[in-house]
């Protein structure tokens, strides 16, 4: 291993230490007490982006916390490096939003069209305003909805400006990009999907609620038992889109096998290269909280991460020119690699770009060795990796993970309920 990567893998390891983090969390909260201060939530609305509506919505629940104190903020959309395929990203937002707003039973307006300027100018106006008169809380989620459904307040817009520099300047300073966030004691949390974790945490610490919320479950695969193995042999292939430069890829790799393997269908790999390498700005700021989401996420799932030995470069090239031979000979085999491979560069600090590193990835694999020196050798796995990207992208999609089954598309481990709903009514003769 290079000392660059030596030192890579430490400072990774040093970020997502699980130590650390609560020593961290402890130290937080012994300064809270001594200060007398509540437990302060720092929220982020963004009134263009449909998941605030969602957050928005739970709201209340949150502020009704025992010591819970929520502050909120007005944001801008995410600069253009936070997204980088801005129109993918709007639409599919609206759709994700839509899907997930159903699923929890939260009744919203309708995503189908963007916001009107007019409408979100008089939104936030209104927003401005409540922020200044300290019922932002209570009055959030209407106002957001009315910019949903296109209506045009004559309010004045006072404020507005500043109060999007103010929210921008502090979202910039501790280390985020988007909208429907919350931010707690060092640590942040994006959206509905993210909001049981703080919740735990403010559980742990005594600042319970009425009740267990019930807005924002986890969702996991059920794999149902009526459903087991009926895809076999019918139905199309379930197609996941991965990176080996991606720590999401990495964890929802396992629930992806288990999910064709219950009910039965073809799961295709199909690899593409990662978003850097297409060009595709990750900064710091972003690169450092999918880590640290990542972690919680490995955590939860019994999976280890976090001594990472980056991969970008000559790493994935390899990587990938082993996968795409081993996806054409053996596709259990190619499988193991993919895991072996991700594992290895998230969870062991393998550095991939020597030899001995991807021969003991390959190794484990059960793979051939005269078989992936040939693979090494064929550069045919960039004309597949594009392909692949193309058809990522022509199902309205952009990053990875991705997952594709029939007709449903989705970013993201958070989204698997919603590939099972499909392959589930697919298994039943729906």
């Amino acid at each position: 291993m290079t000392l660059k990567a030596r030192i890579g893998t430490a400072v990774s390891s040093l970020i997502t230490s699980e130590t650390g983090a609560r020593r961290r969390r402890k130290l937080r909260e012994w300064r809270r007490r001594l200060s007398g201060h509540p437990h302060v939530v720092h929220y982020f609305h963004d009134v263009t982006d449909p998941y605030s509506l969602l957050t928005a919505l739970v709201l209340p629940d949150l502020a009704d916390r025992a010591g819970v104190a929520i502050e909120t903020h007005l944001v801008s959309p995410p600069p253009d490096w936070a997204a980088p395929e801005r129109r993918l990203l709007d639409d599919y937002s609206r759709r994700d939003a839509a899907a997930l707003a159903a699923r929890l039973g939260l009744e919203v307006p309708s995503f189908a069209e963007a916001l009107e300027p007019r409408a979100v100018q008089a939104a936030l106006g209104r927003l401005a305003a409540a922020l200044a008169r300290g019922d932002f809380i209570e009055r959030a989620a209407a106002i957001t909805a009315g910019a949903w459904r296109g209506e045009i307040a004559e309010d004045r817009a006072d404020g507005v400006a500043a109060a999007l520099a103010a929210g921008d300047a502090l979202r910039e300073r501790l280390g985020h990009y988007l909208g429907a966030t919350f931010f707690y004691a060092g640590e942040w949390y994006w959206g509905l999907d993210r909001l049981h974790y703080l919740e735990s945490r403010l559980d742990d610490l005594g600042a319970v609620g009425g009740a267990p919320s019930p807005h924002f479950p986890r969702h996991r695969p059920t794999l149902p038992a009526d459903c087991a193995g009926r895809l076999a042999g019918r139905g199309p292939d379930l197609e996941l889109f991965f990176s080996f430069r991606s720590p999401y890829s990495y964890i929802v790799l396992p629930r992806a096998f288990a999910l064709a393997d219950h009910y039965g269908a073809r799961l295709r790999l199909r690899f593409v290269l990662p978003m850097v390498t297409r060009g595709l700005p990750v900064p710091a700021a972003k690169r450092l909280y999918i880590v640290r989401d990542t972690k919680r996420e490995a955590v939860s799932e019994g999976m280890p991460f976090g001594r990472i030995a980056d991969p970008l470069g000559r790493p994935v090239e390899r990587g990938l020119a082993v996968l795409a031979g081993a996806i054409g000979l053996d596709e259990g085999k190619a499988r193991r690699f993919a895991l072996s491979f991700l594992s290895g560069v998230f969870a062991e600090g393998v550095d991939a770009g020597t030899d001995d590193g991807l021969t003991r990835l390959i190794a484990r694999a059960g793979l051939d060795p005269a078989m992936t020196k040939a693979a090494i050798a064929d550069e045919t796995w960039r004309i597949t990796a594009e392909d692949n990207r193309r058809a990522m992208v022509g199902a309205g999609l952009w990053g990875v993970p991705s997952l594709r089954y029939d007709d449903v598309a989705t970013w993201g481990q958070d989204r698997l309920w919603l590939i099972e709903d499909a392959m589930a009514a697919m298994a039943r003769g729906g």
